[in-house]
């Protein structure tokens, strides 16, 4: 499976620090067996993050994670930016990574983590937290290869 990550932080994306959630994810879509084929970092524009979808699902990543831009700060803008290029949203991924972080992180409740298809592609939008990204996505990883494969069938006709 082939798979694009975008993190989203405008101070990422300035270079006043480094990136350590692309590459958490990056580890951990490899360690699932995943092939990682593109990696992008974006600030938290919607029309940037829109770009770096459209472009990793032209490119035929069928899974994209996004890392940051979930929570409800005034430039967190990431679930906006999805829904708006989305063919459908699948809310069971956002409830069940809210419901199992909140286990040990009582403020999961404030994230806006989701998922939708666009194109032929899942896209998870994950915290920004590299540890919470890496969480969430072990969280729903169990449906992620059969929601790929549903995301890039093609309608069928009458």
């Amino acid at each position: 499976m082939k798979v694009g990550i975008i993190t989203i932080s405008d101070r990422a994306a300035a270079g006043e620090y480094e990136d350590h959630g692309g590459p958490a994810l990056a580890a951990a879509a490899t360690g699932y067996g995943w092939k990682v084929e593109a990696e992008a970092l974006v600030p938290d524009e919607v029309e940037a993050i829109r770009g770096a979808i459209r472009s990793f699902e032209a490119q035929g990543c069928g899974l994209i994670l996004t890392t940051g831009g979930t929570g409800i700060a005034g430039r967190d803008v990431t679930p906006e930016a999805i829904r708006g290029i989305m063919r459908v949203e699948v809310p069971g991924f956002g409830e069940a990574m809210r419901m199992k972080s909140m286990v040990t992180v009582p403020n999961a409740i404030l994230s806006r983590g989701l998922a939708a298809v666009v194109g032929s592609a899942l896209v998870i939008a994950l915290p920004g937290k590299p540890a919470g990204a890496v969480e969430c996505l072990a969280h729903v990883q169990g449906a992620v290869e059969h929601g790929v494969k549903l995301a890039q069938r093609q309608p069928t006709s009458c």
